[in-house]
């Protein structure tokens, strides 16, 4: 087996004659050899306030030569001595002052548990920042109406049609099936107190009252904003991911009328026919009840219907179902532009993008029966 060479071995003598102790390095530095160790040589060194180094010996060096550098010279910053690197070879002296450019950071220290009081002062302010970013946002959408309104609006009109069909058309069979059984189920509520004073024909009207005023309306929001609200906020997201909609800025797309203005308008006006349909469907599930458990004949069902409900039942629900289908584009479009670049945060937006739909909804149906209830 060849042995290596003495004149190779890699080697550091500390000479601490002077009035700074010097390293002499000598050999070659290089990877796969015993190389000293910073930390003993560290040991070594006796009380200074510098170090510097003589590299008239050093052969060979690579890496090797700069993590021993590097852990030194972090071994100085701990101890506040000065490391003197001009007798290094100049590719050294260059590489370690890149590695030692930017200081290594600690970890940050978990956050000590705050108060109540801080806590309920930080969520207020984020609340005023939601508050604040959705009016902005609202406004925004406003102008890009009005450039409609005027015809200077840019977006692809083809957009809009295929927007219409996935938020109207694709829409109708879960719309379908969640209508027919709320219809089910309210007049299945109705006959149980109805059924004891005979008065089981009441049930049609009482059907027809509940999803013609809010609960076809309410019903068609909850499904646009966990179908259609989240579709949005992930689109939008992506989108944001992607760096698309920088590039739509970079050349000169308005993202509020190229994007946001054809969802909205798609689901302002789908909105309210999907309630129509709802009720319609609504009513039907009750008819069933009416027809195949109570042994109401359905004309009579249908006629006490009609009696019972008017056209501005109808018309106070269809408008309900309007304002929740602007809420519901606004929560999804407002979370798909303030999502982040990664994504995780596609789906934080997309969840933020239903809670938030489902929360106003809720808000605003309150805020409108009281409104109702006022108007008489």
């Amino acid at each position: 087996m060849t042995q290596p060479e003495p004149a190779l071995e890699p080697s550091c003598r500390i000479d601490e004659t002077g009035p700074a102790s010097t390293l002499h390095l000598a050999g070659a530095w290089q990877l796969g050899r015993p190389l000293p160790s910073a930390e003993s040589v560290a040991r070594d060194l006796k009380a200074t306030s510098e170090i510097r180094f003589d590299a008239a010996e050093l052969k060979r060096w690579d890496t090797g030569l700069m993590v021993f550098l590097w852990q030194l010279d972090r071994f100085c910053r701990e101890r506040g001595l000065r490391l003197d690197p001009g007798g290094l070879p100049e590719g050294a002296r260059r590489l370690l002052r890149l590695a030692t450019a930017v200081p290594p950071t600690s970890r940050a220290e978990p956050k000590a548990p705050t108060g109540f009081f801080w806590r309920v002062g930080q969520e207020t302010l984020g609340l005023a920042a939601e508050v604040r970013a959705m009016i902005t946002f609202l406004g925004e959408a406003s102008i890009a109406f009005a450039r409609l309104v005027a015809g200077r609006a840019r977006f692809n009109r083809s957009d809009l049609v295929l927007t219409l069909q996935e938020v109207g058309a694709q829409a109708l069979p879960i719309v379908s099936l969640i209508s027919f059984l709320v219809g089910v189920i309210l007049a299945f509520l109705g006959s149980v107190q109805l059924l004891q004073f005979g008065a089981q024909i009441y049930v049609a009207p009482l059907v027809g009252i509940g999803m013609a005023r809010d609960m076809a309306a309410m019903m068609v929001g909850i499904i646009l904003a966990g179908r259609t609200g989240a579709a949005f906020a992930a689109q939008l997201g992506t989108m944001q991911v992607n760096e698309e909609i920088d590039a739509l800025t970079t050349f000169g797309f308005d993202p509020m009328e190229f994007l946001v203005l054809p969802r909205m308008l798609a689901l302002v006006l789908m909105t309210p026919l999907l309630c129509l349909y709802a009720d319609l469907l609504g009513i039907l599930g009750g008819a069933f009840v009416g027809v195949m458990f109570l042994d109401l004949p359905p004309v009579t069902y249908f006629q006490a219907t009609q009696e019972g409900v008017h056209l501005i039942d109808f018309g106070g629900g269809l408008f309900k179902a309007a304002v929740y289908g602007v809420l519901v584009a606004v929560a999804g479009c407002l979370r798909g532009i303030q999502c982040g670049r990664s994504s995780a945060a596609v789906g934080q937006a997309t969840t933020s993008a239903v809670v938030t739909s489902i929360v106003m909804i809720v808000v605003s149906m309150a805020i409108l029966t009281v409104i109702y209830n006022a108007l008489g």
